[in-house]
């Protein structure tokens, strides 16, 4: 059984892992054509054709998601899957050509392994070429290789983190989720009153350090922008309930919200919110545990 993002028909997952300087790109190839939405609540996020997913005159089909370490450095590892896109024809048509649409965010791992080597291009092609269908590679691969958490407090607290993913069915929709932990925050469960004793000064939160990336993708067919957005609300209620604290002014936490289903005015919006709230939670459990 696939119990992961790949469940979803024609959606395919590849890494490119970097384990000496402790970083990576995670990239999400996605089926065309497809309704794309995207929500920030962090307060440092660092991404790349965000605004075109809202702004747009028209909806525009998402080729494929880059995920990427390496801070701001990191997109340029969109460069190198968007060349790719482009030689397969992929991408929206101009008369100069066909321009893919490869939205990207980023995670900030310069302080786990080397700064000084960050995903390239040449490391977004890697991983769109080790794409598969197969359930997702979880744990310190991709862009999860040096991903941490709970960064509250004394260095010796930081946990090793990576990248968790996960599947969940509401009748014949298959709702899938990746998620690139890196917060601030701690994985908790329980009430969140037990934990506001825990809060100490932040360590080494000065500048956004952090971050969690989420992908959901589903084969609905929601053909309408603002019911996707609030799917992607839902998506980050399930960040809020998992990791304590989340959205903070060091996090960059970024959702993107993809459906890839023929449009049908009578699906279910709010049990689909509910089942993409569940693949995502059981996401960052896993990716919790899996560093």
């Amino acid at each position: 059984m696939n119990d992961s993002l790949t469940a979803v028909p024609g959606v395919q997952v590849g890494h490119y892992t970097d384990t000496e300087a402790m970083t990576g790109v995670t990239v999400i190839s996605l089926p065309t054509p497809n309704l794309g939405a995207v929500d920030v609540r962090g307060g440092g996020p660092g991404t790349r054709e965000t605004t075109i997913l809202g702004d747009a005159i028209k909806p525009v089909p998402v080729d494929a998601i880059v995920f990427a370490g390496g801070s701001a450095f990191g997109l340029a590892a969109a460069d190198g899957v968007m060349a790719e896109l482009e030689r397969e024809g992929r991408g929206v048509p101009t008369p100069a050509g066909s321009v893919p649409i490869v939205p990207a965010a980023i995670i900030f791992d310069l302080i786990v392994g080397r700064a000084d080597v960050r995903p390239t291009a040449a490391d977004g092609v890697a991983a769109y070429r080790n794409r598969s269908r197969e359930p997702v590679e979880t744990g310190s691969v991709g862009a999860g290789t040096g991903a941490t958490i709970a960064k509250w407090g004394p260095p010796e607290g930081v946990k090793k983190a990576g990248i968790g993913s996960a599947a969940t069915k509401a009748g014949s929709v298959t709702v899938g989720a990746l998620v690139v932990l890196n917060a601030v925050g701690d994985v908790v469960e329980g009430p969140i009153d037990e934990h506001l004793g825990t809060l100490a000064p932040a360590f080494g939160t000065g500048v956004a350090q952090n971050t969690t990336l989420v992908a959901v993708v589903s084969d609905a067919g929601i053909g309408n922008p603002n019911e996707l957005r609030r799917v992607a609300i839902r998506v980050h209620d399930a960040l809020g309930a998992t990791i304590f604290p989340a959205h903070t002014r060091y996090d960059g936490d970024t959702a993107f919200v993809v459906d890839t289903g023929v449009p049908d005015a009578s699906v279910d919006v709010d049990g689909l919110a509910e089942a993409a709230f569940d693949a995502v939670v059981r996401a960052v459990r896993q990716a919790a545990t899996a560093g």
